[in-house]
């Protein structure tokens, strides 16, 4: 030990001692807990009066009531000694990671620092966040597509490469558990942009949507699509610009107050009634969209669409295996299947689908995926996006598909660019 001995408990008078601190002060005569293992010799010239109760780890002793973290799961030395760990199923777990890696299921799997650390069950509770629809809304009618027999789909088709510039990034919705708004604001961004012919290329913000579409949402504890559409449609969002995204910084999250209202101004349209929250940006417009309208599970019918309008939504199930996804065709694995059902867990999600292709494997045999855009920034999966087995019905990705209509007139399109020239 350091330095000489303090007379009474003395905050100040600490060592660091692995990853924890140890106290020097001459309180710990009468107390073993908490105090440096060398203080008796340093001090004292003695042993200490009776073994304290330590744990040994890499080589070094830890008094009892010492913690440290094992990924998501918590240690405490125990009285007797030991170290007692919690059990929880963690987010990334490695033993997933390589049993991925190893069988060949046609993707690779890796671990992700932003969700170490984090429990399977934190993992579903924070980074997903869309309710499966009601009873009502999963009745929804499917639009009837009349599929004739030269309608040409290719083997590949990728939205971005047929409306370069107005196919948006993936944004991170972070531990906010808010696809709900990620999903249906980045659909609304692409549908705008190639609607307007590219005169309107809004990012919008699913802060307006988590802060104010607050009918039956949970902003970031989940909600729902159809909601968000309403909104949508009915009160209109501005860009992620003029109404930038911040992150819950405590969990559970609570609904960040509402900082932009519209107003109706005639014929449908409506108007922001206050500045940016950002005030840097000026361009408060009011994007609106149509009702949506629900596609047929039909995997022809989902990729004409796509092809002709413009990436959709799609909700989805998520799996454990999914968190770790790096690279390839995902398809849920039986990786945990030995395991306790703590392990196995899903839970509901919304994406944008924004393309197909097919691939071979080495034995010829052909497999074929949907392209799809997450929320969980870019450096998760192929840069924020995945593919995953396409025709099947992989975790439901092909059940509750919506595709939908920016509200735009050839007279926004007009005014959106006078203004953008104009600075006020």
């Amino acid at each position: 030990m350091l330095g000489g001995c303090c007379p009474g408990r003395d905050d100040q008078c600490t060592v660091p001692y692995q990853d924890t601190i140890c106290y020097c002060d001459l309180f710990c005569n009468r107390t073993v807990s908490d105090c440096c293992p060398d203080f008796w010799s340093h001090c004292l010239g003695t042993t200490p009066p009776y073994p304290p109760s330590s744990c040994e780890r890499n080589g070094h002793r830890f008094h009892s009531g010492a913690t440290y973290k094992e990924n998501c799961n918590l240690c405490t030395c125990g009285q007797n000694g030991r170290w007692e760990c919690e059990l929880h199923a963690c987010l990334i777990e490695d033993d997933m990671i390589q049993e991925i890696n190893r069988r060949g299921y046609g993707w690779r799997a890796t671990n992700y620092s932003q969700f170490w650390g984090m429990t399977l069950d934190e993992g579903l509770r924070y980074r997903l966040g869309t309710q499966r629809p009601s009873r009502t809304i999963m009745n929804m009618n499917e639009i009837q597509m009349n599929m004739n027999g030269n309608d040409h789909l290719p083997s590949y088709f990728n939205a971005a490469d047929k409306w370069p510039g107005k196919i948006h990034e993936p944004l991170d919705q972070g531990n906010c558990n808010a696809s709900w708004a990620f999903s249906t604001s980045a659909v609304a961004s692409d549908r705008i942009s190639i609607q307007s012919m590219g005169h309107m290329t809004p990012q919008l913000s699913p802060q307006n949507l988590i802060s104010c579409d607050i009918r039956h949402q949970g902003g970031c504890s989940g909600g729902r699509i159809d909601g968000a559409w309403w909104y949508l449609r009915r009160r209109g969002v501005v860009t992620e610009e003029c109404y930038p995204f911040s992150p819950p910084q405590q969990t559970p999250a609570e609904v960040a107050r509402c900082m932009m209202q519209s107003r109706a101004v005639g014929r449908g349209k409506r108007q922001a009634t206050a500045h940016c929250p950002n005030s840097y940006s000026y361009h408060n417009n009011i994007y609106q969209s149509t009702p949506p309208y629900r596609l047929s599970s039909n995997e022809n019918e989902i990729m004409k669409e796509i092809m002709d309008n413009g990436p959709v939504q799609a909700i989805m199930e998520v799996h454990e295996d999914f968190f770790v996804y790096k690279s390839g065709i995902y398809r849920h694995t039986d990786v945990n299947y030995h395991k306790p059902s703590e392990y196995r867990k899903h839970a509901t999600h919304s994406v944008r689908i924004t393309g197909w292709g097919e691939e071979r494997d080495y034995n010829g045999r052909t497999h074929k995926y949907w392209i799809a855009a997450n929320s969980w920034g870019k450096n998760w999966g192929e840069d924020g996006y995945f593919r995953i087995a396409r025709g099947v019905n992989e975790c439901e990705i092909e059940t509750f598909v919506i595709g939908v209509w920016g509200r735009v007139t050839m007279e926004d399109m007009h005014n959106h660019h006078h203004h953008q020239g104009r600075r006020k």
